[in-house]
Formats: structure tokens, C-alpha cells, sequence
């Protein structure tokens, strides 16, 4: 069964590059973004991975933890990650799963048979420190991820999560937010949003991002 927007991330205990790894454990109170990846020493998923390391500094200003998951054995994700770090120019600094058994990946419905029959599609999992899932992404394999699109989304659903307010087409940090048309109460709309708004029509109601 195909994981759902609300239900809760399965929990499983798998090994990884940087030891065996509870998943609900090792998440704790930060948000996640596990990632899979149809195999090692694959152009796609080398670009990709490099990419997740240069951006720690990010992910850890939005208390995020990303895990990478493949199915190939640990041996041979700890050698692709020295591909890595000399191809991209960087350092690996997150966890991989070794996932030889399959069981994240059955977990997760990794493995579309139509797509590609024995390795996992390109998906994406965004998880809530309640170890809720928030967002599901899958690409082909042929297509590397856009990380942008990843840190734009978890910027909007923390920004939502503590807020009355929902984010328009093409949102970016800064830009005017909607008031969730559940919100009627002018006492309380003037009170979470002092700068205002604006009226487009009842139902769409601009207001600046709240700080």
C-alpha cells in the first residue's frame, strides 16, 4: 500500500555509513528528508548526494535531517561515498541506508515494477518531528531532484504549520502569504496579521509573511 500525506512514517531499524540507525529514534524532534536512490556509482544519484552535503548548513538552519537510502550493500555505499566527495567537491556528512534487503524500500513502496523492476525510484519524503508525512515526490530515474523545490516546500510547511496562512504558486521566503479562508475573525485576523491585508476576492486574502 502507497504511502499517504498525514499517515505516519513506518518506523524500521536498518544499518547505514554511519551506523545502524532507528529510524523514529534517530529522527527525534527534527523534521527529515528521506531520499531514495536506484543505485550506486550512478551519475544522477553521485550529483544529488554532493549536492545534499553542500547544503547541511541549510538543512540544519531548518532542523532538518536528510537520510539517503539505496539498495546496494554498506561496503558499497562507503566506496561511492569517496566518488562522491572527490567528483562534487565536498564531504558526505549524513547517513546512507544500506537497504541489500529491502526492507526500507518495501516499507516506503520503493519499487515500482513498471518503472524499474528491481531498483527504487527517485522519491522523496518530507517527515514532521510528529514522524508524520508531509510531502511525497517521485521522479523518474532519469531526473535528479530539484533541492530548491525541496528546501522551498519545508520552508513553507513550517511556515504554515505555526501560522493561519497558506503559500501561492511560486512562493518564496518573503514573499505575501494567503490567510487561510477558514479564518473570518477580523478581531483575530488584525491580531496575527498587523500588517494587514489585502482582498482579492473574499476568499483569497494577502497579507506579508508573518515573522
Amino acid at each position: 500500500m502507497s504511502l499517504r500525506l498525514g499517515d505516519t512514517a513506518p518506523d524500521f531499524t536498518q544499518s547505514s555509513t554511519e551506523g545502524e540507525i532507528r529510524f523514529h529514534d534517530w529522527a527525534g524532534d527534527h523534521w527529515v528528508v528521506l531520499f531514495s536512490h536506484p543505485a550506486d556509482f550512478t551519475p544522477v544519484c553521485t550529483t544529488e548526494l554532493g549536492k545534499t552535503a553542500k547544503l547541511a548548513d541549510e538543512f540544519a538552519r531548518r532542523n532538518v535531517k536528510p537520510l539517503a537510502v539505496s539498495v546496494d550493500p554498506l561496503e558499497s555505499h562507503h566506496k561511492w561515498i569517496v566518488d562522491i566527495n572527490e567528483t562534487q567537491q565536498t564531504t558526505v556528512n549524513f547517513p546512507i541506508l544500506a537497504d541489500d534487503d529491502r526492507k526500507v524500500a518495501e516499507l516506503y513502496d520503493l519499487i515500482h515494477p513498471n518503472a524499474l523492476a528491481t531498483a527504487t525510484v527517485r522519491s522523496v519524503f518530507i517527515i514532521d518531528p510528529a514522524k508524520k508525512i508531509r510531502l511525497t515526490l517521485t521522479y523518474p530515474a532519469s531526473t535528479g531532484r530539484n533541492f530548491t523545490e525541496i528546501l522551498r516546500v519545508i520552508d513553507s510547511l513550517q511556515l504554515t504549520e505555526y501560522h493561519k496562512v497558506a503559500t501561492p504558486a511560486d512562493w518564496q521566503q518573503g514573499d505575501d502569504v494567503v490567510i487561510v479562508p477558514s479564518l473570518q475573525d477580523e478581531a483575530e485576523i488584525a491580531r496575527r496579521f498587523p500588517k494587514g491585508y489585502v482582498a482579492v476576492k473574499p476568499y483569497l486574502r494577502l497579507t506579508p509573511q508573518p515573522a
